[in-house]
């Protein structure tokens, strides 16, 4: 059956659009793949119960586990409580601990299921930060939390550190000092300021070559607990420098969710693992990809992931910061929610017509798991929008 339905432009007119995508077929069991791949997953609101959603929002924690049991099934380690959850712009420290010890609990009663947890200073607000010492104190509370859960932390960037830092040793003394407590090995954040921008001259300098620097003097001061670093920096050239010059062991994962295809599958002598957000979003894709890529078919796993690119280009496009919104559009378009609002409202944080072209970019993706549903959930929001 052909599905059409009227879409909005960029131009203020509309047009008409007929789907030509297929579905994902998904695995009867987890696949095996050969890179570690972690998709960052979202939360899920309760509207009912969502009467208060900028300060203090609901989460529907059936749903939001749910989603994770989704990714569990196609053969994903999952990203918890980072800046896909809304981490920092809508799930503060105390949901992100409720969100940690629910999906650590959840993870033990799924065979071969995984996860790393993220671990920040976001219970000390910027401007409440005095001395080095503060961030540390936070960093640990939180990595803390994690171990004493059964977790192993991704350590990701805080803002209260991009403010009260004055040099690159800075840095090193609070990464020198949390490193050193840690029980388990930890995955570095390297989190780029289109992300957020409170996070501008991360490593204390705005040069990626002195940062680098910085990154590469941490992680070689204390490798032993260091399993990787993720880098969201969206530039595929300044990964390839971290990545080849990280000390034997130590992994790159990328989080550049506009070039991650070709990090992937690597340029013959190196390649990246992945912690990514865009997984979230095109997971049956991904997972049939990466399976492919295993498979030693690296023809067919381009065929997969790169129609996914634009799509990622297009949720990510700046103010790269509200990329939330389009992930869980789709994950509403697919069913794995029954509404579309976000904590903090962040469904408003982008524009219909916005929508209307990540619906297109889905489709021509393969992306829309069941269309039909997706196309009578996108008119009920034209309608909303008054188309």
């Amino acid at each position: 059956m052909t599905l059409t339905l009227r879409l909005p432009n960029a131009s203020g007119t509309t047009s008409d659009y007929r789907l030509t995508g297929e579905p994902i077929s998904t695995p009867s069991t987890p696949p095996a793949f050969n890179r570690i791949a972690y998709a960052a997953a979202h939360v899920v609101s309760d509207p009912v119960r969502d009467v208060n959603p900028w300060s203090a929002p609901a989460i529907d924690w059936d749903a939001t586990m749910a989603f994770r049991h989704h990714l569990w099934s196609l053969g994903f380690k999952i990203a918890e409580a980072m800046d896909t959850a809304q981490r920092g712009m809508g799930l503060d420290w105390a949901g992100a601990r409720e969100l940690i010890r629910r999906s650590l609990a959840e993870s033990r009663t799924v065979a071969g299921a995984d996860l790393a947890c993220g671990a920040g200073t976001d219970q000390l607000a910027p401007d409440d930060a005095r001395h080095l010492q503060d961030v540390i104190d936070a960093y640990e509370t939180q990595i803390g939390f994690v171990e004493a859960e059964g977790g192993r932390a991704v350590m990701m960037a805080s803002r209260a550190l991009a403010r009260v830092a004055r040099s690159a040793e800075d840095y090193q003394t609070v990464y020198g000092d949390i490193l050193r407590q840690t029980r388990e090995k930890v995955v570095l954040h390297w989190l780029g300021d289109m992300f957020d921008p409170q996070l501008a001259g991360y490593w204390g300098s705005p040069s990626f070559d002195k940062a680098l620097e910085t990154v590469l003097a941490i992680i070689n001061d204390n490798k032993d607990k260091v399993e990787g670093i993720k880098i969201s920096l969206l530039d595929n050239q300044k990964e390839v420098e971290l990545r080849k010059r990280l000390p034997q062991g130590v992994l790159c994962f990328t989080g550049d969710d506009f070039n991650y295809a070709e990090l992937i599958e690597g340029d013959g002598e190196r390649y990246s693992h992945a912690l990514l957000g865009i997984f979230d979003a095109v997971a049956p894709s991904a997972s049939k990809a990466l399976t492919r890529l295993a498979d030693g078919d690296t023809r067919a796993f381009r065929d997969v992931i790169e129609p996914t690119v634009p799509l990622s280009r297009k949720i990510f496009e700046a103010p790269t910061q509200y990329y939330k919104a389009g992930v869980v559009f789709l994950a509403w378009l697919n069913g794995h929610q029954s509404h579309f609002t976000m904590p903090a409202g962040m469904q408003s944080a982008r524009g219909i017509v916005h929508y209307a072209d990540i619906f297109r970019l889905a489709d021509q993706a393969s992306v829309l798991d069941k269309p039909e549903l997706a196309v009578g959930r996108l008119k009920s929001l034209l309608q909303v929008h008054g188309l």
